[in-house]
């Protein structure tokens, strides 16, 4: 595997253990506002920033130093590479081919929305 797969590698693994920390500090948040025991950790700093600075950080390094992780990522990243993606000009023909889509039957719901009130409101009447 080249040394680009590679760099793509750490930083997706790097991403989502940022994510996953900043998701934490988010629960920490909403959580301190239901519980009060998280309300009392979370007026400490160091686990209000630390936990979920650690809890990333270990989870970049499982991600990074786990070979069956690693070995997983390394094929992932293989097989997106043999992925053949549309030219633009495929893009947007279909994009304009799904608008007109969308306004057919959008035009259909609203034509069926209006007769089944019509024919409602005849019937309460």
């Amino acid at each position: 595997m080249n040394k680009n797969n590679e760099k793509i590698l750490t930083l997706s693994f790097a991403i989502f253990a940022f994510l996953i920390g900043f998701s934490l500090h988010l629960i920490l948040k909403s959580f301190s506002g239901a519980f009060a025991v998280i309300a009392r950790l979370n007026e400490n700093d160091l686990f209000k920033h630390g936990l979920p600075v650690v809890v990333g950080f270990g989870l970049f390094l499982y991600l990074q130093f786990n070979p069956k992780v690693t070995a997983w990522g390394r094929e992932v990243v293989l097989e997106i590479s043999k992925v053949v993606f549309p030219s633009r000009k495929d893009v947007s023909a279909l994009t304009v081919v799904v608008i007109v889509f969308v306004l057919i039957s959008s035009v259909i719901i609203t034509v069926f929305d209006f007769l089944s009130n019509f024919i409602v409101k005849g019937i309460i009447n």
